[in-house]
C-alpha cells in the first residue's frame, strides 16, 4: 500500500479571494480600450467611498523613469510608486491589500470573479481563454441582440445567478458589484482575550467573578448573540486552568499579550472579522457591544471606540476586519506589537459612547474591588 506523502510545512487557513485581492474581477473578452472604458466608468459609478484597485498592463515596452530601483514621488495631491522590477507579480496583493475591491485587465492577468463581455473581434482569442473563465458572474452585450458564444454558454448553463447586461448599463453593471461586495462581507466572530499572565492584579484576571460567573465567561456571553462563532483566547498552558463552554483559541504567537492573541485567530480564521474584547471589562454591558457591532464599517481595517481618557482609539474593545492581519504581521515585522499603535496609524472607523466607564480596564487590586463596589451599588439600585 502507497503511503501518503507527507509535508513538512503546516497547513495553514488561506484568505479568500484570488492572487491578487479578496474580492476581484477580471473584466475579459474585449479589446483592451473597451476593458480600459469599462473600468473608468466603473470607477465613477460605484460608490465614492469604496477604494477601488486597478490592476492593468501596457502592450508596449515603457521607458525607464531613471535608475533607481524603487521610485516613490509624493505629490500634493496624491502619491505615485514606480519600480524597475520586472517580476513584482507577487507583490501586487501587498499593493491592493487596502482596497475594498480590485478590477483586473482580464486578457493579462487572472481574477477569481469574471465580467465577460461579447464582442466577434476577441472570440477566438476568448475561446482560448477558457482556462480563465472559472467563475463568470456577469455578462455584458455590446447590442441586447447580441448572442453569447456558445462556449461562453457552456460553462454558464449550471448557474443561476448569471447577470446580462449591455455594455453601456453601467448603473446596472455598479449594483451587480455591490450586491455581490455586499453578500461577501466577512462573517463575525468573537474573541475574548484572557491569555495573560495578570501580574499586577495577582491571579487570573478573566477568573474573577464581578457579575456571578468568571468575567471571560460573561464577557463570551455578551458577544455571543452578535457573532457567528466565540472564542476564549488562552495560552495553552492554562488550557487546565480554564473551564468554559466556549471553545478555546491558543495562543501560536507567544509572549505578545493581546496582539498575539490577536494574530493568533487570523492565523486559525483569515476568512473572518474578530471582535476582540479584553477580559478585564468588568463595566461593560450588552448595548455597548450593540452600538459596536451596529457601526460596523467593514470596508475600513477596524471598528473601535474612541477613548477620552486616553485620548485614543480603544485596541481591545474592537472589531477587527480581515484586511488587518497583514497590516498586523507588517508592524510585527517592524518590531511593533501595540494594537492601539495600528488603529492610530490606520483608516479605522473611530466612533464615541455617552459614558466611557464602560471601556474601563481594571488590572489591580484596588480597581477591582472599587468595581466591585460600584457594581453592587449600581444593580442593587
Amino acid at each position: 500500500m502507497k503511503k501518503a506523502k507527507k509535508s513538512k510545512h503546516n497547513t495553514l487557513a488561506k484568505p479568500e479571494g484570488g492572487k491578487y485581492h479578496r474580492n476581484e474581477w477580471a473584466i475579459i473578452g474585449a479589446p483592451c480600450e473597451i476593458i480600459e472604458k469599462l473600468m473608468d466608468d466603473l470607477s465613477t459609478s460605484l460608490p465614492s467611498n469604496m477604494r477601488l484597485g486597478l490592476l492593468n498592463a501596457a502592450h508596449k515596452k515603457g521607458r525607464k523613469d531613471n535608475n533607481f530601483h524603487v521610485n516613490i514621488l509624493d505629490k500634493i495631491s496624491h502619491s505615485k510608486i514606480s519600480t524597475n522590477q520586472t517580476d513584482i507579480d507577487p507583490s501586487y496583493r501587498k499593493l491592493l491589500s487596502d482596497t475594498d475591491l480590485a478590477l483586473i485587465n482580464g486578457n493579462h492577468f487572472l481574477g477569481a470573479k469574471q465580467i465577460v463581455i461579447i464582442t466577434e473581434e476577441k472570440k477566438e482569442s476568448l475561446s482560448k481563454k477558457i482556462d480563465r473563465l472559472t467563475d463568470i458572474k456577469i455578462i455584458l452585450l455590446q447590442r441586447s441582440s447580441d448572442d453569447i458564444h456558445d462556449f461562453v454558454l457552456d460553462l454558464i448553463k449550471e448557474k443561476e445567478d448569471i447577470q446580462i447586461f449591455r455594455l453601456d448599463q453601467i448603473e446596472k453593471i455598479s449594483k451587480a458589484i455591490m450586491e455581490d461586495y455586499n453578500m461577501s462581507i466577512p462573517p463575525l466572530y468573537g474573541l475574548i482575550l484572557a491569555g495573560g499572565k495578570s501580574q499586577r492584579m495577582g491571579r487570573d484576571k478573566g477568573d474573577i467573578e464581578y457579575h456571578d460567573r468568571p468575567q471571560r465567561e460573561y464577557e463570551a456571553h455578551l458577544v455571543q448573540d452578535f457573532c457567528n462563532r466565540t472564542f476564549i483566547s488562552c495560552r495553552e498552558n492554562q488550557d487546565e486552568l480554564i473551564e468554559t463552554s466556549f471553545p478555546k483559541l491558543y495562543d501560536t504567537f507567544s509572549n505578545l499579550g493581546p496582539y498575539g492573541g490577536i494574530l493568533s485567530a487570523f492565523r486559525e480564521h483569515p476568512n473572518t472579522a474578530w471582535l476582540t474584547l479584553a477580559c478585564d471589562l468588568p463595566y461593560l454591558d450588552k448595548a455597548t457591544i450593540k452600538k459596536l457591532v451596529s457601526k460596523r464599517n467593514p470596508q475600513k481595517l477596524a471598528t473601535c471606540f474612541h477613548n477620552p481618557v486616553t485620548q485614543f482609539p480603544e485596541p481591545l474593545i474592537t472589531i477587527w476586519e480581515p484586511k488587518a492581519y497583514p497590516q498586523l504581521l507588517e508592524y510585527l515585522s517592524r518590531g511593533f506589537s501595540c494594537p492601539r499603535k495600528v488603529l492610530i496609524n490606520s483608516d479605522i472607523e473611530e466612533i464615541h459612547l455617552d459614558d466611557p466607564i464602560h471601556l474601563t480596564n481594571v488590572n489591580d487590586p484596588e480597581s477591582r474591588d472599587l468595581a466591585k463596589r460600584q457594581l453592587e451599588i449600581l444593580f442593587s439600585g
